[in-house]
Parts: structure tokens; sequence; C-alpha cells
């Protein structure tokens, strides 16, 4: 089935695998996340062997304020159920409620990328800085990589928003808000795994 069928407005219930494109799109995304799982576990491990390593700079006892951090993991969990929202409102081809769970979704991942840049400064002031040991180079690749990943995806979101305001829901533009949605559920699971193996480990010894 071809994105010409539905060119009327009416879309079917799950129009992101309405054709064999949208479906591609879906199956190819998995196996990116699969590389970008390789990647993350990659540097989880490099973190994990140096994290004792602190030389001369603060400990992760001395750093981490826990109250802030869960603040940003609340953050970060809320929008993911913002995005999805946003494709149930897809699915029941409600365009204005979708356009405004990914907008909602959008505000609060900068919230959390604002309480990292907060966090990372605060470090820096306190002496960890990325050089000062191998502890905060893990560190800082660590987080900062994932923190990369939010910013990413609050552009990709705000992208996609515009091409919808512009070309409308269809069978093209349905599979892009799908993955979009996958790819901020990943970032908010690897967030979890970071919140427990870099904040509460760190926090304990």
């Amino acid at each position: 089935m071809s994105a010409h069928d539905h060119a009327d407005g009416h879309l079917p219930h799950e129009p992101e695998k309405a054709t064999l494109e949208g479906r591609n799109k879906v199956l190819g995304f998995w196996l990116f996340l699969g590389a970008e799982t390789v990647l993350f576990g990659t540097l989880f491990s490099a973190f994990l062997a140096l994290r004792h390593n602190t030389g001369d700079g603060p400990t992760s006892q001395e750093l981490f304020e826990l109250p802030m951090v869960f603040a940003a993991t609340m953050i970060l969990l809320f929008s993911s159920l913002m995005s999805v929202f946003a494709v149930q409102a897809m699915h029941k081809n409600k365009v204005k409620p979708m356009l405004g769970w990914l907008l909602v979704t959008i505000l609060l991942g900068l919230g959390f990328l604002g309480l990292e840049v907060y966090e990372f400064l605060n470090y820096i002031d306190e002496g960890h800085k990325m050089p000062t040991s191998a502890f905060s180079s893990s560190f800082y690749t660590l987080v900062g990589f994932h923190g990369a990943h939010v910013a990413f995806g609050i552009l990709w979101i705000g992208l996609l928003i515009l091409q919808v305001l512009k070309k409308g829901l269809t069978v093209v533009t349905a599979p892009k808000i799908y993955v979009s949605a996958i790819y901020w559920h990943f970032i908010d699971v690897v967030w979890v795994f970071i919140f427990t193996v870099v904040y509460l480990m760190g926090k304990v010894g």
C-alpha cells in the first residue's frame, strides 16, 4: 500500500505501519538503536572501570546531589509519558492534541537539559572538570553523550512538528513521529541506567 492510497486524509489506526516504507523505517530504526545500545554499553563499562580513579579531584560522594538529579529524572520520565500520549493521539488522527503533547515533550526535555547544565556548572566550580581525573573524564563523556542525544531529540521532534504543520499527518510523516517517540523512550531508559549506575552507586560508593 502506498502513500497515495491515503491521500484523502483518512488514515488507518496505525498509520506508521500502513506502508512498506513506514514498516521498514520502524525496523531500521530498531536496528539503529541496537548499535546505540552497544555504544552506550561501552561508555558504561569505561565509567565503571574508572569511577574510583578520582586523583586529586572530588569524589562522587562529595559531588552528587541526588534530589536535583532525581528531579531531572522525573522530568525526563514524564516527558516520555507525553510522547506516549502523542502517539496515542496520532493513532486517533487527532493532529492538534498530538502536536500539543509533542510540544510538552520538548519543553520537558529542555527543562532536563537546563538542570543538567546547572549541575555541570556546579561540578566545575567544585573542581570536577573534564581533565581533572579519569573519573571526571568518563563521567562527562557518558552523561554528556546522553545529554547530546536529548538535545538531538528535542531538535528532531521540533522539526517534525514543523513538518506536520506544513504537510499534515500522513502515512509519510506518521512513521517519523513514531520512531521519534521510540528514540525518546530509548534515551529515557538510558538515563534510568545512568541514574542508577552513576549517581546512586556513586553516592553509596
